[in-house]
């Protein structure tokens, strides 16, 4: 994937922690929600939608190593 120069700007820096932050904080909620839920294809779906945000979790860890999970 190719990072354009503005995409690393302060202000995308700080807009994709906010969204890294948000990212950490939805993903614990389903992962809670995950742990309540009996249905095989619901639990399915539920990981599937945490493996694709921590692909996006990834992603920004990439564009800017030096933000780390609290």
């Amino acid at each position: 994937m190719d990072v354009k120069d503005e995409d690393r700007s302060e202000e995308s820096r700080k807009n994709h922690i906010k969204y890294y932050d948000s990212l950490t904080k939805t993903i614990s909620d389903i992962r809670d929600e995950e742990k309540l839920e009996t249905n095989p294809v619901i639990k399915n779906h539920l990981e599937k939608r945490i493996e694709a945000m921590e692909k996006d979790k990834l992603r920004i860890k990439e564009m800017f190593p030096d933000i780390t999970d609290d």
